[in-house]
């Protein structure tokens, strides 16, 4: 079975740690040609394919000066993100997940477009399953998410006659800091992220990665939420 990834060029936002430090290794281990890391912090790779940016998805003048460094992209993953606990009554909390969930992957698409519609490439959006039901105990990470879900669904379908190919990743509970201290079942990073390189690669519109989300999947497709994505893009 010929490799999809092979010879290609990825780029995964918040890449110094969890899911997003698997996506790269994953990446690498499904051959791609070059892997550009997106990183608030400096890091280094043993690997010569992997590329780090500094790449603050919250700052336009770091997101400018990465599209400059990239001369291709197939893929774009954008998996930044923030995750605090709180009650709902900070304001400016919300504002910041809002900034780095919502905002951020918007404004990494909106500069590494071109190079996506020139490649007819994918984007994909790590999001979480708080984004169709939220999680009371982290609401401004569940509005976050909800509002990048529904951002997905739109680039979905406005990029579709453009070539390229939308997917959201809807996780479940998974072994990160963020909820490491749940006592709930929780997915290794690294199964995550072959799970997401596996969906992307049969070209699945929603990615269920873990044990628990994937208890959506056989009804998703014909189910409220895709019936009237497909029913709304209908109308472009």
């Amino acid at each position: 079975m010929p490799n999809p990834f092979a010879d290609r060029s990825v780029l995964i936002t918040g890449t110094n740690r969890g899911i997003g430090r698997a996506l790269v290794e994953e990446a690498l281990r499904r051959g791609v040609k070059h892997v550009y890391a997106g990183t608030r912090v400096p890091l280094t790779h043993a690997d010569a394919r992997v590329t780090y940016l500094s790449l603050d998805v919250t700052d336009e003048a770091q997101i400018e000066a990465a599209a400059k460094t990239v001369d291709s992209l197939d893929v774009l993953i954008n998996n930044a993100g923030l995750a605090a606990y709180d009650d709902l009554g900070d304001r400016a909390l919300l504002e910041q997940h809002l900034a780095v969930n919502l905002f951020g992957p918007h404004a990494v698409t909106t500069a590494f477009l071109p190079h996506l519609v020139e490649a007819q490439g994918s984007i994909v959006n790590v999001l979480s399953m708080a984004a169709i039901a939220p999680i009371p105990i982290i609401p401004a990470y569940s509005i976050s998410k909800a509002a990048a879900f529904s951002l997905t669904q739109s680039q979905r379908a406005l990029l579709a006659p453009r070539g390229v190919r939308v997917h959201a990743v809807l996780t479940g509970p998974t072994d990160t800091e963020m909820s490491r201290d749940l006592d709930l079942p929780k997915a290794p990073p690294a199964s995550v992220a072959r799970a997401i390189f596996d969906g992307v690669a049969a070209g699945e519109e929603e990615i269920f990665p873990d044990p628990l989300s994937a208890g959506l999947a056989p009804s998703w497709a014909g189910g409220p939420v895709k019936v009237l994505e497909r029913q709304n893009a209908a109308l472009l």
